[in-house]
């Protein structure tokens, strides 16, 4: 990146809201802007998603003309099937439950646009995310925006004090209304009111079983029938392949007993699927592997963190241990429904400590 004033920005574009209006606001600061979309799988280019708003790649650099600054489209399929797509399939298929934005926003769109900005001459990179940096201490950490509803700090757990150090994120400071309000008021009235998208980029419809299905290589001899078993290992009934299945799953499961039955374990290798009781799916230990933290003596042993196990929950309160690459929780109480493959994120004072995979 370049060593003089700190004026050029990369930004991440994917013609949604908040990538456009994140832009316009370091336009308006000063910034001088390279506009970046990543190409990341096969669809027609004039339907491609961009980014995991389900926004297009002709979009994003119709913004980019419309605000005055150049624009690059940079293809990464290969990359992003070999990592993203892979590990998604993958996991799957070991019986976890992966969470591949997490994946993609570290090893695709960081990396990535850290390579384009050394090469274009960029001092930063930006994106739409809500989320905020602070510097303390002489380190870098993602703070919670202040959207709280909105905050996106769970998915970027695995960015590097590297990656921190030369990211902007524009829109942190303001809430959702706030943004829709930004971009009407500067014209965008389209924009401003287009719905968001919660699925998974590369899924078509959010249907990860037919995806899977047509995707992974022998997936019918390898998705085979097996075992129901109950908390003692008793089989109990029938299920469809074990990656038709994910933790505290109810519905579906084509099995009837006399009160609710909730999917509480995968086993990939015996080929069998656990059903228990709601209840059983409560726990007050967990372990996660995989870690990425800012300071690791800030989760030294007995550490007071704030842990959130999956997106769209509220943070609980729990003792952490990171020792041997281990993250250890212990939940002041039981929580629902952990399940293998998702993040474990830790808080404290409304900053990341870091996070690790669910073992």
């Amino acid at each position: 990146m370049s060593s003089g004033r700190k004026k050029r920005v990369l930004m991440a574009m994917s013609g949604g809201i908040d990538s456009t209006v994140a832009a316009m606001l370091l336009q308006e600061q000063g910034y001088e802007l390279v506009g970046v979309t990543f190409r990341t799988f096969d669809i027609d280019l004039a339907n491609e998603k961009g980014s995991c708003g389900g926004d297009t790649i002709l979009e994003a650099k119709q913004n980019a003309e419309r605000m005055g600054f150049e624009h690059h489209i940079v293809d990464y399929r290969e990359k992003f099937r070999a990592t993203v797509i892979q590990n998604f399939m993958d996991e799957y298929m070991r019986g976890r439950t992966p969470n591949p934005c997490v994946l993609c926003n570290s090893h695709i769109k960081w990396g990535a646009l850290m390579n384009k900005a050394a090469e274009l001459q960029c001092d930063f990179i930006a994106t739409g995310h809500y989320a905020r940096i602070e510097h303390d201490g002489g380190r870098y950490f993602l703070a919670v925006a202040a959207d709280t509803r909105k905050d996106q700090t769970y998915f970027l757990w695995q960015l590097m004090q590297k990656n921190l150090a030369h990211t902007l994120f524009p829109l942190g400071d303001f809430t959702k209304q706030e943004v829709r309000q930004m971009a009407f008021d500067r014209g965008y009235a389209k924009l401003s009111k287009k719905a968001e998208s919660q699925e998974i980029c590369f899924v078509p419809n959010d249907d990860y079983r037919t995806f899977l299905a047509q995707n992974v290589p022998d997936f019918n001899q390898k998705c085979r029938v097996g075992n129901f078993v109950d908390e003692s290992g008793k089989p109990i009934g029938k299920h469809q392949g074990f990656p038709n299945y994910t933790i505290g799953q109810r519905k579906g499961l084509q099995v009837a007993f006399g009160s609710p039955r909730y999917v509480t374990a995968i086993d990939a290798v015996k080929n069998e699927v656990t059903l228990g009781e709601r209840d059983d799916l409560f726990t007050s230990v967990l372990e996660a592997d995989g870690c990425n933290l800012v300071d690791e003596t800030l989760l030294q042993s007995d550490s007071r963190v704030l842990a959130r196990i999956r997106y769209k929950t509220t943070a609980v309160e729990a003792t952490a241990t990171y020792a041997n690459g281990i993250l250890r929780l212990v939940f002041d109480k039981p929580v629902w429904g952990v399940t293998p493959g998702q993040s474990l994120v830790l808080y404290r004072n409304n900053r990341l400590l870091g996070g690790g995979f669910i073992r």
